[in-house]
């Protein structure tokens, strides 16, 4: 991408948990991408690796004149500093603070997009009685969305888990018709609206192994999953399944459908980790704004090592930049 057709406004990237691997992975992000795909940061800059040139800004569209030569910050001072591997909950208000100014940001049309860095849920509830289970939950919670979707996408699968942070033993009874019928028209609209496909083409797993073999090893697919299916099929939704979630993932399946909806976490986040795990980006699909993610957590073990591996980061600002480009 040439300077000429940079994109008019930059994307807004959350600071996450300071004491873990974000402000590397951030800084490296920024080496590599520059003026490619525009972003600031919103974050103490002390926070950052030493060796991070950076540019202080007052708005985000000041960032554009900058990205080519340091990484653009809008600053948030926090209370604490960042001890690699170590969460300080003095801190916790700061990243809830940082993330609440890349969504007004983003809202106000002053941001093109969101990416949010990974944070520390126990050092948010510890410092700031952090009342969500995460950043989903969270940024529903600020844009007034009651059912958001969480998609894990990547070059080479996306995937939607219709339950997400709840114990297995759980889901039969969370797992519900009107829950799966949002989770599949939240997924085609966002296939539509930010993926750029007219007519979704979606898999759904079944609940049970090799999806209840006709109620042998379970009832719900008998019971409603397969209606639901049927009767959400349609001209402009290619709805298939449910499928047997042992033979969903393999590289002949997965060129049949544009998105797989799973039922439960580790259904949908199994196969993904393994076939591309750098590449890994959430999505957020729901919500009145565009919002990504790296697909890994705070990684403490390796903070402050240097060895952090930036890919994930960098292909949720590239996609954060390409579902904003489709959506203007």
């Amino acid at each position: 991408m040439t300077p000429t057709s940079l994109p008019s406004r930059p994307i807004a990237l959350s600071c996450g948990e300071p004491a873990g691997i974000g402000p590397e992975i951030t800084a490296k992000a920024w080496q590599l991408l520059k003026e490619s795909c525009p972003f600031f940061w919103i974050g103490d800059p002390r926070h950052l690796p030493d060796d991070t040139p950076f540019a202080l800004i007052k708005a985000p569209h000041e960032a554009m004149g900058h990205c080519a030569q340091a990484l653009p910050v809008l600053p948030l001072q926090f209370a604490g500093s960042a001890s690699k591997g170590q969460a300080d909950p003095q801190n916790a208000l700061g990243v809830v603070q940082s993330i609440e100014r890349a969504v007004a940001l983003v809202q106000s049309g002053a941001a093109s997009a969101l990416c949010t860095a990974p944070i520390h849920k126990k050092a948010l509830i510890d410092g700031a009685q952090f009342a969500f289970p995460g950043h989903t939950e969270f940024l529903a919670h600020l844009a007034g969305r009651e059912r958001v979707v969480m998609m894990l996408a990547s070059p080479a699968l996306r995937v939607v888990p219709a339950t997400i942070h709840i114990a297995l033993s759980e889901v039969p009874k969370a797992l519900s018709p009107d829950l799966l019928r949002e989770v599949i028209a939240i997924t085609a609209q966002g296939l539509r609206s930010q993926f750029g496909i007219a007519a979704p083409r979606i898999a759904v797993a079944g609940l049970n192994p090799h999806a209840g073999e006709s109620g042998a090893m379970g009832q719900e697919e008998l019971l409603w999953i397969n209606d639901l299916v049927c009767e959400l099929n349609s001209d402009s939704l290619t709805l298939t399944g449910p499928h047997p979630a042992d033979t969903l993932f393999h590289a002949a399946a997965r060129t049949r459908y544009d998105a797989a909806i799973c039922m439960y976490h580790d259904q949908a986040l199994i196969p993904i980790k393994t076939l591309d795990f750098d590449r890994g980006v959430n999505v957020t699909l729901g919500l009145p704004f565009i919002r990504t993610s790296p697909d890994h957590g705070t990684a403490f073990d390796i903070a402050g090592t240097g060895v952090a591996n930036p890919s994930s980061l960098i292909e949720a600002l590239k996609l954060a930049q390409t579902m904003a480009q489709r959506s203007t």
